[in-house]
């Protein structure tokens, strides 16, 4: 069999980049089964040239992209349609967020034959397996196979019969304890992930839980994962630690979706963490924090965590509730507490502006953020508009013959948001517009005004230079402190409007952006 190409569409700078975890446990279950080979496009400038180099002097049995909504989109579109145009016999197909949370936009595209759904590592086993009996790509008849009788039972599926979509039904999530470690080996260079951070100089990037068992409304994870969520066993944890502090990392960024989770499953992770001289950071609940014990929190002290990134998304209960978040507002006031107690940077995150939420809302949003602020000086807070992403549709209480299309209604799907809401994109060409690039990633909506988006961005920078980020360890504190004199007035007289000089000294001093650039 030809080798298979895992590919990681380019999506940030150098300077941004880590480790490609998607591609790294795609590859895991490819080790030592078939032939392949990764391609990163935030390491290799010349990706698009060296997927046709390895297709020409090798073939390819399947090209495999890893797609998120945002700026990877358009480069997955560059490398799949080249790829298509130049070898049209090779087999494309894309998984991640953006073809499970579009599915159906990233299938109208004629350069992609499969979507996987979800996760996707025995689905890609599973289609690798079926291909030579399947037969090519059927560009005449707008078909992903010649003969499709091999692929109709493979889970998570999605391809195209004859210019029709078929959506096969969903996989059961399976705990990563069950899949290999990640075989860092066949990168080019580990350590050009391992990036300078406010933890440490070598900060590695890694992801131990999968999933989560709550459902807010703005959020992927909740259409990724459909509520399952499974932390690893301790001892997995240890191993991949292990393997990783091998390559030189002394600080680890857990991309867990939530690490802490019920505290019986959590304390053996941290208590394993508190094992090893790693700072670290996560993301977490405050409902979890705010309820945890104080021996969790001792441990968690221990264990060196640095930062937990956490949801808020907004200051008053009555919103939190209209987007199914599952926490209180006074839960947020209590983990701030306990994180300043225990010598943890708490990271929290909002989400505004949604069409159905009142104006004043935002105006109790900025009132609760300087509230904590009052509580743990040193919080960080990131701003996002509301967005939603696609939902799953509810088992329907019928009896139907055909599984397959009874399971199908449970894929993530929103053709517009609301009755008269703004009609969703159908391609990937037009997820690639600059208003909906911003949709996706949380920076505007179509339904927001002028006065709200100055608002919010006045605030922001207002916020940003009174109390400058600690995850930029590049700014000195003279800088610093030069940024947090300048806007004192204005944070003390809660004037935010036309912050000029605050904009103009944002730039001047390059500050860093923790929403845009990670730690």
């Amino acid at each position: 069999m030809q080798p298979i190409i895992l590919v990681n569409p380019k999506m940030c700078s150098p300077n941004s980049m880590r480790l490609p975890l998607s591609l790294l446990a795609l590859a895991a279950v490819l080790e030592g089964k078939y032939d392949y080979h990764l391609i990163d496009g935030n390491v290799d400038s010349n990706a698009e040239q060296e997927i046709h180099k390895l297709i020409e002097d090798h073939g390819c049995t399947l090209l495999a992209l890893t797609v998120m909504p945002g700026p990877q989109v358009p480069t997955a579109i560059s490398i799949s349609k080249s790829v298509r145009e130049r070898f049209p016999n090779t087999a494309i197909v894309w998984g991640g967020y953006f073809p499970t949370l579009y599915t159906e936009s990233a299938l109208n595209a004629p350069y992609v034959d499969f979507v996987i759904r979800g996760q996707g590592e025995d689905t890609l086993l599973e289609l690798i397996e079926r291909l030579p009996d399947s037969g090519p790509p059927q560009l005449s008849n707008l078909s992903s196979v010649k003969d499709s009788s091999a692929i109709k039972t493979i889970q998570s599926l999605s391809w195209k019969d004859q210019g029709e979509h078929v959506h096969n039904a969903d996989r059961h999530f399976r705990s990563p304890d069950v899949y290999p470690l990640y075989p860092y080996h066949k990168l080019k260079n580990v350590e050009i992930y391992l990036r300078p951070s406010f933890m440490g100089s070598r900060t590695a990037v890694h992801q131990a839980a999968v999933g989560c068992r709550y459902h807010c409304s703005f959020c992927g994870v909740v259409s990724m994962f459909n509520g399952y969520t499974k932390l690893p066993a301790a001892a997995r944890l240890r191993e991949s630690i292990i393997l990783l502090k091998q390559y030189g990392a002394n600080a680890l960024q857990f991309y867990d979706h939530n690490f802490f989770d019920r505290e019986q499953d959590t304390l053996p992770l941290v208590e394993e963490m508190a094992r090893h001289d790693l700072p670290w950071w996560c993301y977490a609940r405050s409902d979890a924090l705010a309820n945890a014990s104080d021996d969790m929190w001792r441990l968690i002290q221990k264990s060196k965590l640095r930062m937990a990134y956490i949801g808020a998304e907004a200051g008053s209960d009555e919103a939190l509730k209209a987007m199914r978040k599952g926490t209180r507002s006074d839960q947020t006031l209590i983990a701030a507490e306990k994180c300043r107690q225990y010598g943890v940077i708490p990271e929290f995150s909002f989400v505004l502006g949604g069409p159905d939420e009142p104006e004043e809302e935002i105006g109790r949003t900025f009132s609760f953020i300087r509230l904590l602020k009052k509580i743990h000086p040193q919080c960080e807070v990131i701003l996002y508009f509301y967005s939603p992403t696609p939902q799953r549709e509810k088992k329907k209480k019928i009896i139907v013959s055909d599984q397959n299309n009874l399971l199908a209604t449970q894929r993530p799907q929103m053709q517009s948001y609301g009755a008269e809401g703004p009609t969703m994109p159908i391609t990937p060409e037009e997820w690639t517009e600059k208003r909906w690039m911003d949709f996706v990633c949380h920076r505007d909506a179509p339904w927001l005004t002028d006065k709200i988006r100055s608002q919010v961005k006045g605030f922001d920078r207002v916020l940003s230079c009174r109390y400058p980020t600690v995850q930029d360890h590049t700014m000195s504190n003279l800088a610093k402190a030069s940024l947090k004199a300048l806007s004192y007035w204005r944070y003390a007289a809660q004037y935010y409007e036309n912050p000029w000089e605050l904009d103009w000294a944002h730039r001047t001093l390059k500050l860093r952006i923790p929403k845009e650039q990670s730690i």
